[in-house]
């Protein structure tokens, strides 16, 4: 039976990147405004925090400990013990109006992150990708919102959303190199009867790729063709990312947010809380740990 309930209601400003670690099971995520991450076990307990010095838009953990988080202005590294904050790479210079957004790490431990654009309105962001060698490789450009990327359970489908095009792209990707090619739409939100944006996204055991529908408040299931299979309401309009955790990977945790949007506050209580939704019948994929 599908139940939700809020985990924390933590009155995040801006909360996003959900992360569940199968080898530590805790989940982790972030307030991208707040500038800060969080962390938890299954059931909420055990928080901790660390302070950020920029915006944050995502994160990775490190196979040899602390995490990558992708800043305001580039990749860092965080170390959880000390909080320390090391930069690693500016990808895209020299341009205030940009930040980086919602990243992954791809099934051969490599970060991919891509930047928006702080007036949410001209196509002047990129994605990129961090090796664990610590090079840098631009994958994709003439994006306003980079949200979503996640991969198929072969590693060899990339999914990624540019929010304001209201819709799901799927690339070509090479599991050997990291090249994202053959870019397609996977799935319009529109065309589907979705009347919110597409926001932060990952894969189930079974290769469906779930969204988030920003500002309507909705999960969104569609198959490995773009087919929308299921819809789930949630109890906040504002819930922004997803993924699958807990000891059989089988909830769903969603993050929302607490800010007001073009002056307008949610309307929920409950906004910038961290959700559970136990019940879908499904389970997720462990999410690889970069592998620098």
């Amino acid at each position: 039976m599908l139940h939700i309930e809020l985990l924390i209601d933590a009155r995040a400003e801006l909360g996003e990147g959900p992360l569940w670690d199968v080898a530590e099971q805790r989940l982790y995520w972030i307030d991208s405004l707040g500038a800060k991450v969080h962390s938890c076990d299954a059931q909420g307990g055990l928080p901790r925090s660390w302070e950020v010095p920029e915006h944050i838009g995502s994160l990775a953990l490190c196979e040899s400990g602390g995490a990558i988080v992708a800043l305001r202005d580039g990749f860092y590294r965080l170390d959880f013990e000390t909080g320390a904050c090391r930069k690693l790479a500016d990808p895209d210079p020299g341009k205030p109006r940009i930040r980086m957004n919602d990243g992954k790490v791809d099934r051969q431990g490599r970060f991919v992150a891509g930047y928006m654009d702080y007036d949410e309105s001209d196509p002047v962001c990129s994605v990129f990708r961090l090796d664990p060698d610590g090079s840098v490789a631009r994958i994709d450009e003439g994006i306003v919102c980079s949200n979503g990327p996640c991969w198929s359970p072969d590693g060899r489908t990339f999914y990624f959303a540019d929010t304001y095009t209201r819709g799901i792209w799927a690339y070509d990707y090479d599991p050997a190199t990291g090249a994202a090619t053959r870019r397609r739409i996977f799935c319009s939100f529109p065309a589907c009867g979705l009347r919110g944006l597409p926001d932060g996204a990952t894969v189930d055991a079974e290769g469906f790729v779930w969204s988030v529908s920003v500002y309507e408040g909705k999960l969104a299931r569609f198959a490995p063709d773009g087919r929308l299979d299921r819809v789930v309401g949630l109890p906040v309009e504002s819930a922004t990312s997803l993924t699958f955790g807990g000891p059989d990977l089988d909830v769903a945790y969603v993050t929302s947010m607490a800010r007001s949007v073009k002056g307008v506050a949610p309307k929920e209580r409950e906004a910038g809380g961290l959700f559970a939704v136990h019940g879908l019948g499904v389970q997720g994929l462990p999410e690889p740990r970069f592998r620098g």
